[in-house]
């Protein structure tokens, strides 16, 4: 149970620190209120200066000062948007770039839309193994009784704590921290995430109670998603493989903030190393340069 294992341990011990784990994936949360953020500005022609971190700029802004193109370390590419929102709803204009993205690593994108549904599936497979269970529990408690010593049931209580184990089953609540296991089935819930891992499938699916933070991992890949509350926007979007892409590329995603209303500015990277180089620091730095944290 090595995925289940790291999951339980990392969202245990560091979830809000990170997380990293033997394939080189870091997984971290942090919350700041947006009004600690200051009120984002409302921009009409984008700043692009000639450097910033480990971007250079390509030529000069295009599109009337809209976009703006840089390179980074290892081939990276960085262009920057000015996006009015006219009568799009921001998630539309997100999911376009999202989408553009997605397109530069086709085989990731495809790998993890095929592991959510399947995803689906167990969780359907599980809702009816659940009812057959409650159906089958006296039975199963008399079988409990005669297994042999290597089966053999743990329980745990004290003040806050409760802990069963039998075989590869193990139910654990510890105050702020519950772990449901089953073979190579490992569910989370810490503060106010929940983690489902899946290590025959070689999957891991963490969530925030209130959908701010979403990633989904499968083997090497990940899809990252996370969103401050407030009206307005401030949101990121990551895809990450340790297979490269056909162009060479590791790492593709966005940064995009904007007030309530509009206009976006949207910073689109791609890197051909998972940790970016920085590439993925100095992209936000140039979207704070131009519409602020």
């Amino acid at each position: 149970m090595r995925l289940p294992l790291l999951v339980t341990l990392c969202a245990a011990s560091a979830l809000a620190a990170g997380c990293d784990g033997e394939n080189g994936v870091r997984i971290s949360s942090s919350t700041t209120s947006s009004d600690a953020k200051g009120v984002l500005k409302v921009v009409e022609t984008l700043q692009c200066p000639e450097t910033l971190g480990v971007l250079t700029r390509k030529g000069t802004a295009e599109a009337g000062g809209t976009v703006c193109n840089y390179s980074g370390p290892r081939g990276a590419e960085v262009s920057i948007h000015l996006v009015a929102l006219d009568s799009e709803p921001v998630d539309t204009i997100l999911a376009r770039f999202q989408s553009l993205l997605a397109a530069d690593m086709p085989r990731t994108s495809e790998d993890l839309r095929a592991s959510a549904d399947a995803d689906r599936a167990r969780i359907a497979a599980d809702a009816a193994r659940i009812q057959a269970d409650a159906a089958r529990a006296e039975a199963d408690t008399a079988r409990a009784t005669a297994e042999s010593a290597t089966d053999e049931r743990v329980t745990v209580q004290g003040p806050g704590m409760d802990i069963n184990s039998q075989g590869d089953q193990a139910d654990v609540r510890l105050p702020g921290l519950q772990v449901k296991a089953d073979g190579d089935h490992a569910r989370v819930r810490i503060g106010g995430f929940s983690i489902n891992a899946d290590d025959s499938a070689g999957t891991a699916d963490i969530h925030s109670s209130d959908d701010s933070v979403s990633i989904q991992a499968h083997d090497d890949a990940a899809e990252i998603r996370t969103r401050a509350p407030g009206d307005a926007t401030r949101t990121t979007y990551m895809l990450t493989d340790s297979r490269p892409a056909d162009e060479g590329w590791r790492l593709v995603g966005y940064e995009a903030r904007g007030p309530v209303g509009g206009p976006l500015v949207i910073a689109m990277v791609r890197a051909k190393d998972r940790d970016s180089d920085g590439v993925f620091d100095s992209a936000k730095d140039l979207v704070t340069l131009n519409v602020g944290e």
